[in-house]
């Protein structure tokens, strides 16, 4: 059980840090992260981390995939994370 909650640690500083490193970028044309990749890192596991920097950095903001799509998955992951705790 410990090995998840490293894992979802790691993984929302990963889903942070990888706004904030993609914050950056754009400000200084630099090469940008896919946002296809920002949501994989959100998919498995690191959704609250990107929404924390996603706001922390004013980053995607203005994008609806990212304002409405991050708290979906992220809502999706609640939902199975309850699921499982109420099955045993």
């Amino acid at each position: 059980m410990d090995d998840i909650y490293l894992y979802l640690l790691a993984i929302n500083v990963i889903g942070f840090l990888s706004m904030g490193i993609d914050k950056f970028k754009a400000k200084n044309k630099l090469w940008r992260t896919k946002e296809k990749t920002l949501f994989v890192i959100a998919m498995i596991g690191g959704s609250i981390g990107s929404i924390i920097g996603m706001y922390t950095f004013r980053h995607k903001t203005k994008h609806n995939t990212f304002v409405y799509g991050m708290p979906i998955i992220l809502g999706i992951q609640i939902g199975i994370a309850v699921y499982l705790a109420l099955r045993g």
